[in-house]
């Protein structure tokens, strides 16, 4: 009878469990609190005061002040090369020698020429000198007079050439000592001790002229009057070597007479003392011109201007750590700052990094604590 009692019982005691567990879970979902969400976390930096460069900036070409191929005015043997090559040489350096002897023998024998002749012509002037005498007092006639007088000018005549001969040998043998035409660093050599070379043919060795040297590089046209305002005194420009922490200080020295149409640009060239020698032929260099400093200009990092549909604008934490957008007007980047013009004053606190998942007037969790 028990057992029967318990069992009819049982749906009833099933029923009230399941309708308790219910309450209870109920109870329990009411009593949750909502998650409040996380402020996003950001970078911030303050706006501070700096005095900024004006600056124009391209991409540039060193080239040698002066290239000199040096080849040799006479044909010969060399027989001596007294430099080695990538040598710095100095103007009137003796290079190369080209066999001197033939030009000696040359110079000899132009000198033996000239004191003979110049006897001959130093007896004719005497000859003419006392056949003068002779006709005038009719001993002879007029016209063995001017055979003698003849003969002297004939004589006169060879001297002279005779003496630009000599100049000449000595001008040739002078050839056979190759010196350097400027101060400057050697290439490569063409040619070595024991070959033979010919007159004004294969160039035996260039040099270039690298203290100082040139930049050429281009700007826009719309520079164009910047530039030549500033033409006047000396407009600085810096040369760096992609990678290298070096600068090299120079001043524009030429700026073509013409636009380029095609590109749109105008050729501009600065001189650099390349005292260390940073800078080479033929390098690509980075090129910035100062044409102006800003004193006392508003600046933040480049990385915290974004750009919007409205245009320009930073994230600005306000000091109970929420957002706002606030526009902005900004003036030339370099370097890793912007100038701004309008919309920020120094010390104001913007964000750097983060700005994606930020809201306006929404919190923002300053990563590091508040900017110095």
């Amino acid at each position: 009878m028990h057992v029967l009692s318990f069992a009819r019982s049982l749906p009833k005691i099933l029923l009230l469990v399941l309708l308790s567990a219910s309450l209870g879970a109920g109870c329990s979902k009411q009593t949750e609190k909502p998650k409040v969400k996380a402020a996003p976390p950001v970078t911030v930096a303050r706006a501070s005061v700096k005095d900024v460069p004006i600056e124009l900036r391209a991409i540039g070409n060193v080239e040698a002040y002066a290239t000199v191929a040096l080849k040799s005015r006479v044909a010969g043997m060399i027989t001596g090369v007294q430099f080695k090559e990538g040598d710095d040489v100095a103007k009137g350096a003796l290079l190369f020698t080209v066999d001197p002897r033939p030009f000696q023998a040359q110079l000899a024998q132009a000198q033996a020429n000239l004191a003979r002749d110049l006897a001959s012509a130093n007896n004719a002037r005497e000859q003419a000198k006392r056949y003068a005498s002779l006709w005038q007092e009719g001993i002879v006639t007029r016209e063995q007079y001017d055979q003698l007088q003849a003969n002297a000018d004939s004589l006169s005549a060879s001297v002279a050439s005779l003496r630009a001969a000599v100049d000449n040998a000595k001008l040739q043998l002078d050839y056979c000592f190759i010196r350097s035409p400027m101060s400057g660093r050697t290439g490569g050599l063409t040619t070595h001790a024991g070959n033979l070379v010919k007159e004004n043919d294969t160039p035996l060795v260039t040099i270039n002229q690298i203290t100082p040297l040139y930049v050429t590089f281009s700007l826009p046209e719309k520079e164009l009057a910047t530039i030549k305002g500033r033409m006047g005194g000396k407009l600085p420009v810096q040369a760096r070597v992609a990678g290298s922490a070096v600068v090299e200080q120079g001043t524009v020295t030429f700026l073509d007479n013409g636009v380029d149409p095609a590109t749109g640009t105008i050729k501009v060239k600065a001189t650099f003392a390349n005292a260390r020698k940073t800078l080479w032929p033929g390098q690509f260099v980075n090129v910035a011109i100062t044409l102006d400093t800003r004193k006392g200009a508003t600046v933040v990092p480049t990385r915290a201007v974004q750009t919007g549909q409205q245009g320009e604008f930073v994230y600005l934490v306000k000091p109970d750590a929420t957002a706002e957008v606030r526009p902005v007007s900004t003036g030339p980047s370099l370097d890793g700052v912007t100038v701004i013009e309008r919309g920020l004053v120094p010390g104001d606190t913007v964000v750097t990094d983060g700005q994606v998942k930020l809201v306006p007037g929404g919190k923002v969790a300053v990563k590091g604590g508040a900017p110095s």
